[in-house]
């Protein structure tokens, strides 16, 4: 995937899916946050804060499937 990204997410983006993790989480019940409360969060956290580049939108590829294979 490094192929497809111009621009990646950075520290403020890291913070924030920390926090939303642990948001998940105690939303669920949980006292701390583990993998899947990271991934129900991150595509909503990083879908705006990672830039694809040209060869990922000539090859179709959305910034959704990116982060889902990052995961």
């Amino acid at each position: 995937m490094k192929n497809y990204i111009d621009w990646g997410a950075g520290p403020r983006a890291s913070q924030n899916l920390i926090l939303a993790a642990k948001a998940n989480a105690a939303f669920n019940g949980k006292f701390s946050p583990d993998i899947e409360d990271v991934k129900a969060v991150a595509i909503g956290i990083l879908r705006h804060r990672v830039v694809k580049n040209y060869k990922a939108d000539a090859e179709g590829i959305s910034i959704e499937k990116i982060i889902d294979s990052l995961l």
